[in-house]
Parts: C-alpha cells; sequence; structure tokens
C-alpha cells in the first residue's frame, strides 16, 4: 500500500513540475514579444518576475515531494520514536506539534527569500526584519493556542470515535465557518490597523452602492498593507453582522475614487451572487470527500510505516495527501471562480462604470507586476480570476485595440485615455 501512495505521488509531483516548466518556457519566449496592457519595459519585468516566482515554487515542490518521500519511509517513525508517542490524545498532540514544527523550518527559506529578495528586488516588499519576527511570533502564539486546541479535539475524535472522519469533517467544517466570522473583527486586526475610512464624498458612494445591493456591513475600513507589500487590493470580509468593507492603502493611492467603486463593484457582485457561500460549499464538499477518502486508509499502511496505531500520525499523513485530492478537484473549482469572476466583473462594469473597472483593472495588472498572459495548462488549473486580456474581451475590449489607442500617449496615458472617454459619455 505504501508503494502505491508513494508512486501516486510521484506521478502528482511530476504533473505538477510539467505545468511549471510549461509556464516558464511559455513566458520566457512571450515576455520578449510585443507587450500587451503595459509597457514594452514593464512587460518584460512583469515576465521576469513571473518567472523567477514560478522557478522558485518549482523548488518548493521538489523539496516537497522530498519531504513527503522522507516522513513516509522514514519521518513519521522517526518523529513518534523519538517522542515515544502512543495512541493516546495528548501524545497526538505533541506528534502534530513536532510534524509541523519540522514542515515549517523546511518550508521557512522559501519563504525568507520571497519575502526579502524576490519581493524586494521588484518592488513589493515593505516589510523590515523587524516586523517580519513579529509577525512570526504573533503567529507561533496563535498556532500553538489556537492549533493545539484544534489538536486536542480532532485527536480525540480519532482514539474514540469508529467514524471520526465524519466527525472530524464535522469539526473542521465548522471551525472553517467560524473563521470567516471571526477573521475580519478579530484574526486581521493582530496583524494590520484598519482603521475607518474619513467621512466625505468617497465614503457616500461607497455606502449607496452597499445599499443597493442590500449589503449591511460592519463599516469601512482601510488597511495599512503598504507596511509590508507595495501590491493593490480590496476585499469584502466576514459573514454576518461581521461583514465589511476592506480598502488597502495602496490600492487607495493609486486608483481614482470612480476606479475604487468599480473594483467594489466588482467584489459586491460576488456578494450579490453568494459566491462566498458557494466557496464555502465547494470547501465543504473537498473537507468531506479528503476525510472520507483519507479517514479510511488501510491500517497495513500505517504498519509499513512502522508506527502502528498512532492517532497524530493519521492525521499527519492526510495534512500531507491533502494536497494531493486538492489538486484534483482544483480544475473544477478554478472553472467555476473562472465563471463567478466574469459575473462579478459584468456587475462592476454595472454599478461602477465599463470604463472605471478596465482602467482599473489595467492598473492593478501594472502596479502588481502582473504577467498578462499564461500558458493554457497553468491557466486551466491554477487560474481563479480569468486573464484580464479574456477579462476585457467580455467587457467588450480587445487587448491590442486599447494599445493601439494608448499609443502616442504619456506613460500613464492609457488611463488617462479611459477617464476622457468617460467624461464624454
Amino acid at each position: 500500500m505504501l508503494e502505491l501512495i508513494m508512486i501516486i505521488f510521484t506521478l502528482y509531483t511530476l504533473v505538477k513540475v510539467y505545468i511549471s516548466v510549461m509556464q516558464i518556457g511559455y513566458i520566457s519566449e512571450e515576455k520578449n514579444q510585443e507587450a500587451v496592457l503595459m509597457s514594452q519595459d514593464k512587460y518584460q519585468v512583469a515576465g521576469e518576475y513571473a518567472i523567477k516566482k514560478e522557478r522558485l515554487g518549482l523548488v518548493s515542490t521538489l523539496v516537497d515531494y522530498m519531504m513527503f518521500v522522507w516522513w513516509v519511509t522514514v519521518g513519521f517513525h522517526w518523529l513518534s520514536s523519538t517522542l515515544q508517542t502512543d495512541n493516546s490524545v495528548t501524545d497526538a498532540v505533541v506528534f502534530l506539534f513536532g510534524f509541523f514544527a519540522i514542515s515549517y523550518l523546511v518550508g521557512l527559506p522559501f519563504e525568507l527569500y520571497q519575502t526579502f529578495k524576490l519581493d524586494k528586488e521588484y518592488g513589493f516588499s515593505k516589510t523590515t526584519l523587524k516586523l517580519y519576527i513579529v509577525d512570526q511570533l504573533k503567529s507561533i502564539a496563535m498556532f500553538f493556542l489556537f492549533g493545539g486546541a484544534i489538536f486536542y479535539a480532532l485527536a480525540w475524535i480519532v482514539v474514540n470515535v469508529e467514524s471520526w472522519w465524519l466527525w472530524g469533517f464535522g469539526l473542521l467544517f465548522s471551525l472553517a465557518v467560524l473563521i470567516n466570522v471571526i477573521y475580519p473583527t478579530i484574526i486581521a486586526p493582530i496583524f494590520n490597523k484598519f482603521t475607518p475610512l474619513e467621512e466625505g464624498e468617497l465614503k457616500k458612494d461607497i455606502e449607496n452602492m452597499m445599499k443597493r445591493v442590500g449589503l449591511k456591513s460592519d463599516g469601512v475600513f482601510v488597511l495599512d498593507a503598504s507596511k509590508r507589500d507595495s501590491r493593490l487590493n480590496a476585499y469584502f470580509g466576514g459573514l454576518g453582522k461581521s461583514k465589511r468593507v476592506v480598502l488597502f492603502d495602496t490600492l487607495m493611492e493609486k486608483l481614482t475614487n470612480k476606479e475604487l467603486l468599480a473594483v467594489l463593484g466588482h467584489e459586491l457582485g460576488h456578494f450579490s451572487h453568494g459566491d462566498i457561500w458557494k466557496n464555502i460549499a465547494m470547501m465543504g464538499a473537498l473537507l468531506f470527500t479528503s476525510l472520507f477518502l483519507l479517514g479510511n486508509l488501510p491500517t497495513e499502511l500505517f504498519i509499513e510505516m512502522k508506527v502502528g496505531d498512532n492517532a497524530g500520525v493519521e492525521i499527519a499523513m492526510m495534512i500531507l495527501l491533502l494536497p494531493l485530492l486538492s489538486f484534483i478537484f482544483t480544475p473544477i473549482m478554478s472553472y467555476i471562480s473562472r465563471h463567478n469572476e466574469y459575473a462579478a466583473d459584468e456587475f462592476g462594469s454595472e454599478l461602477g462604470g465599463k470604463e472605471n473597472l478596465v482602467s482599473a483593472l489595467m492598473k492593478l495588472i501594472e502596479e502588481n507586476k502582473s504577467f498578462p498572459k499564461s500558458h493554457p495548462l497553468f491557466a486551466f488549473f491554477y487560474y481563479t480570476h480569468p486573464p484580464v486580456i479574456e477579462r476585457l474581451k467580455e467587457l467588450g475590449y480587445d487587448a491590442h485595440a486599447v494599445n493601439e489607442m494608448a499609443q502616442g500617449l504619456p506613460d500613464d496615458g492609457i488611463f488617462t485615455f479611459f477617464n476622457k472617454e468617460e467624461s464624454s459619455n
């Protein structure tokens, strides 16, 4: 059984590597072609960043594979023997803390390289070493506090309940919903400062827009994202009374009020279409299927790994195999997400103006250095948002025609063009 699991995981890794190699080769060739949606220099920079980021992800995938092989052949036995764990609930929690500690240390170099080398090289990361360490300490403290409680509850179910996977699903799904409720008001403020949006025309326009779609929120807030990263973003977070509108300060700095409203109109489209609940339902279906399959792994698998009956190993094995099962569902979930994005674009263009949404989208890809093209296989698997070129087509704009209209204008001329178009309508 162990041999079969390793063969399946190897095939999964090879597919991921193949997709990454195809993406790297595609962008390497495409970035030297005629630029689309941005100047030639910025087009090449965006392509270079995408390639370096994908290469880092490729190395991370290979390391994850080696760690998987190590865990199932040596690691689980070594860790359980070192910690002298048996099938008690407390020992399972200790084992899981050890499992996550090792996984964290292995993945840390990749995160450090991404944050302090790659993202700083391309002008994204603004975080300092002190801020990074503080963030890590906060995350570790929360992990030990809340993660420990979750591990204990899940391990108790594994040890004491025959159909543990079913009750485990109920526990984890309930926690996922709870986290969605408390994240905007309790968890996120631990790491960032949220300032209520100042009174003025923009706030009134946002509130009027929310009233039009029947959204009652906890308020409109500005997040101090710029102390860590320069990328632009905005989101609606929370469920029930905890819902709130969050604007990154970086977004407010770069977009006009009309563009901001168009972006928020897009997000309101997700609210109006019930996409949050659809995503929760899809997550629940994936979690249920995964726990059903992984909760019924044969006993001989654990005997082959020389760990016997051990609740901590059962949970850790489930965590190791979960990415494999998620990957199988990824194309379906990505397709549904892309469909939802098109619908939200249409909704946002009606609320905030099509020209404003197009202008905002183009600013977002330029400021975030998002390469506008992708290998079809990579997009099929991983793109939860359609390529911007396709989004423009759905909104009635052709990318090459937009480029031609912007020729001869200054660096920000393409955005000036749309603002002029809007004022003339």
